[in-house]
């Protein structure tokens, strides 16, 4: 078992299909896209690690970190993401970005969106 994965921007496998959560939607009818690469560290105090390619598109969420801890990489698309409080911030393909725990804000997809996740907790 080899401890090197390479993530694959465009993944063969087929992806989990969803839509926003009950009460999470602000505007539009985003749909997501989910392939799940990678689940390690499963019991730790921290919480487990998850690493997949995320696809979202245009539409505006409420988002909520809680106790989890994210890096994103957008590969492609347009976002803006404004956290309770603070100025919108705008991320396109090439950016890359962490939301850390306590994170509650807005998050609108303006152009279908593709990004890496890896998610703490």
């Amino acid at each position: 078992m080899t401890c090197l994965k390479k993530i694959d921007h465009d993944p063969a496998s087929p992806p989990e299909s969803s839509k926003a959560l009950p009460g999470r939607l602000i505007a539009g009818d985003p749909s997501y896209l989910t392939w799940a690469l990678d689940r390690s560290r499963e019991g730790a105090t921290d919480g487990p690690v998850r690493t997949g390619i995320w696809e979202a598109t245009p539409g505006e969420t409420v988002s909520i970190k809680g106790d989890s801890f994210e890096f994103c990489h957008i590969l492609s698309g347009r976002i803006e993401l404004t956290e309770d409080g603070q100025a919108p911030v705008t991320f396109r393909g090439g950016d890359s970005f962490i939301m850390k725990p306590g994170f509650r804000g807005v998050w609108n997809t303006l152009e279908t969106v593709r990004k890496i996740y890896v998610i703490v907790g």
